[in-house]
Order: structure tokens, then C-alpha cells, then sequence
């Protein structure tokens, strides 16, 4: 009975951070919110009630926001959410890929890092031709060249994991003689 009453429990706090989040209008509380929601994603036992809240829905929402901070906190919830196959099919059918793509050109690494982990979770069989398409390798190979050793690294596996290697040797050859300028639809980083 013990369990039952503290899930009980857990989904009315998350339910109350959701309501939280909604109906304030200071930002530092709704980072606050977000931050929140963002843990509580990282723990296999909420996901059930974060979808049930729809809290995917709004972290995707936070990534169009012009607040970094809200772009941070949502893509780190989604990297955390996307490690669950139920969430992670969620993030796909709304179309959440073009939104994780285009947090790799953030300033702030903590949101690149996320977007890229994010990205290997979306990736399967259906969604490859996406999450690894010219842009995002272009993207890579120069995320792969990072003075960040973090950054480097993640970038070099996604390159290595989950991108054709045909491709990968492509545009390394086209960015050793400076033709990639931009990658199509994602900015990229400043070096």
C-alpha cells in the first residue's frame, strides 16, 4: 500500500510543478520549474507520469523560446525523457527532431551536449535518415573539432555511432577544403 500511496504522491508534486509552471509569470520561477521536471525526467519511474502530464509537449514547446535558460532545461529534460522508447517514440511523432537539431547551434554547451545525446536517442532505424542527414554531419565535424573536450568527444562518437561513414569522410573532405559555409537549417556553432 506504501508504494501505491507514494506514486500517488509523486504524480500530484509533478502535477503541481506542471500547474506551477503555468500559471506563473515569473521567469526565474518557471526555470525553477523547468530545472525540476528536468531531475524528476532522469528517473525511470516518472516517465509514465510526465507523458501522463504532458510534459514532453512542453519541453519541446521551451526549445523555440528566445530565455536560454528555458532552451537548456528543456532539452536537458528531453535528453532524459528520450532515454525511455515510450517518450522517445512521443518526441518523434511531434516532430521533435528539427527542434533538437537546431539546439546544436546554441552558445552554451550544456544545450549542445544535450541535443546531441538527445539525437542518439531519437535515432532508430526510421528516423536515421533525419537525426544524421548532411546537416547534422556537417554540424558534427564541426562539433568534433571543439577546443571542449566533452563536446569533441560526444561529436566524434555521434560521428563514429550513428552517422554512414561514406558521408562523414564527405564532408570532411569538403570542410578540409572550406566548402561547407553553413550546414543546411542549423547554424553553426561559432568557432
Amino acid at each position: 500500500m506504501a508504494s501505491k500511496d507514494s506514486g500517488s504522491d509523486r504524480f500530484e508534486y509533478l502535477q503541481n510543478l506542471v500547474t506551477e509552471f503555468q500559471d506563473t509569470d515569473c521567469e526565474e520561477s518557471k526555470e525553477q520549474v523547468l530545472a525540476n521536471l528536468a531531475n524528476f525526467a532522469y528517473d525511470p519511474r516518472n516517465m509514465e507520469d510526465l507523458r501522463r502530464l504532458q510534459v514532453t509537449e512542453l519541453f519541446l514547446d521551451m526549445l523555440t523560446e528566445e530565455n536560454d535558460n528555458f532552451v537548456e532545461f528543456g532539452i536537458g529534460g528531453l535528453c532524459n525523457m528520450s532515454m525511455d522508447r515510450e517518450s522517445r517514440d512521443e518526441i518523434l511523432h511531434s516532430d521533435g527532431i528539427d527542434l533538437v537539431k537546431n539546439c546544436l547551434s546554441s552558445r552554451r554547451d550544456e544545450t549542445v551536449l544535450s541535443a546531441i545525446t538527445t539525437l542518439m536517442n531519437l535515432t532508430t532505424a526510421s528516423s536515421r535518415s533525419h537525426t544524421a542527414d548532411e546537416a547534422v554531419v556537417q554540424c558534427m565535424v564541426r562539433l568534433s573539432l571543439s577546443e571542449n573536450p566533452r563536446m569533441r568527444n560526444l561529436a566524434t562518437v555521434y560521428l563514429e555511432d550513428y552517422c554512414p561513414v561514406e558521408q562523414v569522410r564527405r564532408v570532411r573532405e569538403e570542410e578540409n577544403r572550406g566548402q561547407c559555409q553553413t550546414a543546411l537549417g542549423i547554424p553553426l556553432p561559432k568557432n
